[in-house]
């Protein structure tokens, strides 16, 4: 038997790579269906090719495709994206964006659900989430519609199972070509496995606990049955877990000795948490059906609920779904859950330090992407992320360099730990003014392990297979197995693949700026 071919040093370096990709603007195609001002996203998109990137990350709007009615998809618009994505020579991670944009940070445009969702609602507003003094979110249908078929005779999952076929079939090029490497599956507000527990379209300001989101009729009767098979059919949704801006000790369910920590509280909480992962689970198994056999991953992204991490209570992730606590692991069970539909767990808040937050709002940025990169990496599934908040400056970049490959490069081959892919948020003018992009084309290169640009994932990644059918359904006690805490995997303090930095670096850039500008 033949000995195996040695790697190069160029292939031991180049399992080290880590792929970048960028976030489009969220208005790249307009609430009218139409791809705007197509040359100067040309040019712009060519940049991004020339600085290394690998691809781009788009959102494919629900409210923008499907807004004329039930099953009229309009694809021209996001086709016309597809192509010029495809001539510039890039990759595209698309979403399937079944939320509404507007009304939380950074959303620069409102594009609602479809007009025809929305009329449902208004003669059953018990469509929508709701919190305990019945204000409504319209933000993403209540996961309680998941199965009532209240929309013309569909069910809310079989609206979004028949908006991904429609998408497959009207893409099937794009996809048969290889340039869509990700389908990342909406399953809440801002694309994520979430509930709708801290909206600033109702007045919640950072660091507010928020509010659980479990008040519409659908929900509640699903907590009626669920207490009821338990023994307990006098246990009520919570009513003592504050409102959105309060803190944690200020309310009874959260303080010290609270209710979260009694049988009833632990009841509510877990079901709570089960049906979000129910929820997830269910959608992505409609989507591996529809993209089986494809070339493509699936994604799903868990949202990076920093504040209040370091209260015992973490009381900002449990009213978001997460029933993360000291004993208790809330994110590896999600990551199970998406093992078996072979999907990628995509996480925010790459970018932030302990250091850059308010004291006050106990808050644990760089604990809290350890635990969940931890969590998926122990579940074997591929780990991605994105940065939370807009950065250009070097110790931004540093700390996402630093997660991406926590323990370093490895020089004789794969790193002992590597995040699958890198997306950045998001592309803009500011992102390609001459100072910030000279900082943003270093940071690639580092992502990349100072390798050239690589457009063959197979080098780097876990080699693009054609998707493979989900695994049997996963008992919840199995999942929620996950559940039991482990100590995460140990991150180096700092990347050893940093940006650099410094007086000289920083005068460089002004004069590279300044320069630029003259010839403006």
């Amino acid at each position: 038997m033949q000995a195996p071919t040695p790697l190069s040093e160029n292939e031991k370096m180049l399992a080290n790579y880590v792929p970048v990709y960028v976030m489009l603007p969220l208005e790249v195609v307009t609430v009218d269906n139409v791809l705007e001002n197509k040359d100067g996203l040309e040019k712009q998109l060519k940049e991004l090719r020339a600085a290394g990137v690998d691809g781009v990350m788009g959102d494919v709007w629900w409210g923008i495709v499907e807004s004329k009615g039930p099953k009229q998809y309009d694809w021209n618009a996001y086709r016309s994206l597809f192509e010029l994505v495809q001539l510039c020579g890039l990759k595209i991670q698309a979403i399937m964006s079944f939320h509404q944009c507007g009304g939380n940070v950074g959303d620069a445009v409102n594009i609602h659900l479809p007009q025809w969702v929305l009329d449902i609602g208004e003669s059953d507003p018990d469509i929508f989430y709701t919190n305990r003094t019945g204000n409504r979110n319209k933000e993403y249908l209540t996961i309680g519609a998941d199965n009532q078929p209240l929309f013309g005779g569909r069910t809310a999952v079989e609206i979004y199972s028949d908006y991904m076929q429609s998408f497959r079939d009207n893409m099937s090029d794009f996809l048969d070509a290889g340039l869509v490497i990700d389908i990342e599956v909406g399953l809440g507000p801002a694309g994520e496995l979430r509930y709708p527990s801290y909206p600033s379209s109702q007045g919640w300001v950072f660091p507010g606990i928020g509010e659980f989101q479990c008040y519409d009729k659908y929900l509640k009767a699903e907590f009626l049955e669920a207490a009821t098979s338990a023994g307990h059919p006098e246990w009520e949704l919570p009513d003592n877990a504050g409102e959105y801006n309060d803190t944690p000790e200020s309310t009874e369910f959260f303080g010290s000795n609270g209710t979260y920590l009694t049988e009833k509280g632990k009841f509510f909480l877990t079901w709570y948490s089960n049906k979000l992962l129910g929820h997830g689970d269910q959608i992505l198994e409609e989507a591996n059906k529809i993209f089986l056999g494809y070339k493509v991953k699936l994604a799903a992204k868990v949202s990076g609920i920093h504040w209040w991490y370091k209260s015992d209570s973490h009381a900002a992730e449990l009213t978001a779904g997460y029933y993360n606590l000291q004993d208790r692991d809330g994110y590896r069970p999600i990551a199970r859950m998406l093992s078996r539909h072979y999907a990628i767990l995509n996480f925010t808040c790459l970018e932030m330090r302990d250091s850059e937050q308010s004291a006050s709002a106990k808050s644990g940025p760089q604990e809290l992407v350890q635990q969940v990169l931890s969590g998926g990496w122990r579940e074997n599934i591929e780990v991605a992320g994105e940065n939370a908040l807009a950065r250009y400056d070097r110790s931004g970049y540093n700390q996402i360099l630093l997660n991406a490959r926590p323990n370093g490069v490895n020089k004789d081959g794969p790193p002992k730990l590597k995040m699958s892919g890198v997306t950045y948020l998001r592309l803009s003018d500011d992102l390609l003014e001459a100072k910030n992009f000279s900082i943003f084309k270093t940071f690639v290169k580092k992502m990349h392990a100072d390798q050239d640009y690589c457009p063959d994932p197979n080098k780097y990644n876990s080699p693009i297979v054609p998707l493979e059918k989900s695994k049997p359904k996963i008992p919840i006690e199995d999942i929620l197995e996950a559940t039991k805490p482990m100590v995460p995997f140990p991150f180096n303090k700092e990347t050893d693949m940093s940006v650099g930095g410094g007086g000289l670096s920083d005068l460089l850039g002004s004069l590279i700026n300044r320069i630029t500008s003259i010839f403006k």
